[in-house]
């Protein structure tokens, strides 16, 4: 059975707002001790990036920005926003995978568009990938992304 995006978003939220709290003789607690797993791409042209893929602390896995770029390759899919917005999404769900997650294991989203304008195409393609409830989503507009890509996108996921 799949786990409950809601109420293992709800415990996790929980328990990291209630632990550094807990005071023991009036001192506060010290925060519990968590080591980020920092998690780098076996693709060549990534590892020469300066950033990992994604960070995992805790339960939660945090992805780098993506963009609509062919894997392996720096050359983005031809077409224009929905060919892009339709590859980034693939190379999220790639990233995901790889690291023990899926599409559905994702709560928040930030979107870059180039131009505002193809927000629209951008949601329609969008919702080829995620169903309701959607995970919580910000968008905005940017002067300038990697390799001159139309979107960017970046998530956060809960890793079951």
């Amino acid at each position: 059975m799949r786990y409950n995006r809601r109420s293992t978003v709800h415990a996790t939220l929980a328990v990291l707002l209630s632990a550094p709290f807990i005071a023991c003789a009036g001192q506060p607690a010290a925060a519990p001790a968590v080591t980020p797993r920092f998690l780098v791409s076996s693709d060549s042209l990534m590892k020469s990036l300066p950033f990992s893929e994604a960070v995992q602390v805790g339960n939660l896995l945090f992805l780098s920005g993506q963009i609509g770029v062919l894997p392996g390759t720096s050359t983005l899919a031809p077409g224009g926003i929905g060919p892009e917005s339709r590859q980034t999404l693939e190379n999220i769900r790639a990233i995901l995978a790889r690291h023990g997650a899926a599409l559905e294991d994702v709560v928040k989203c930030t979107v870059f568009l180039a131009d505002m304008g193809e927000w629209g195409a951008f949601n329609a393609v969008y919702r080829e990938f995620f169903t309701a409830p959607y995970p919580a989503r910000s968008a905005l507009g940017s002067s300038g992304l990697a390799f001159k890509a139309r979107v960017e996108v970046e998530c956060v996921a809960v890793v079951p």
